[in-house]
């Protein structure tokens, strides 16, 4: 996975990752969160590679499907940016 995948990912799972069955919760936790791989998972979890795969990949689809849906992360960004450029005009308006 390339580190911008990981990221929008680990966003989209910190937005909507409460929306997702509690084994995938702890499947992706467990592997965005604290970098395991999928046989660690499968080790850990005493269940296939494949079953892990198949988790990480439905949650995934189900977590871009909430975001093309609901744009709470879209929003959430678009926020926090106007957040940073409202605090900067505050900034230069005490230096005044």
């Amino acid at each position: 996975m390339k580190v911008e995948e990981n990221i929008i990912l680990n966003k989209l799972f910190d937005t909507y990752g409460l929306l997702l069955s509690s084994g995938q919760q702890d499947i992706m936790s467990s592997y965005l969160q604290n970098d395991l791989t999928v046989s660690e998972i499968a080790e850990n979890l005493s269940v296939s590679r494949q079953a892990v795969m198949d988790s990480v990949n439905k949650a995934e689809k189900k977590l871009f499907d909430l975001e093309k849906k609901l744009g709470l992360l879209k929003k959430i960004e678009s926020l926090e940016e106007e957040n940073k450029l409202l605090k900067q005009k505050l900034s230069k308006n005490k230096e005044l």
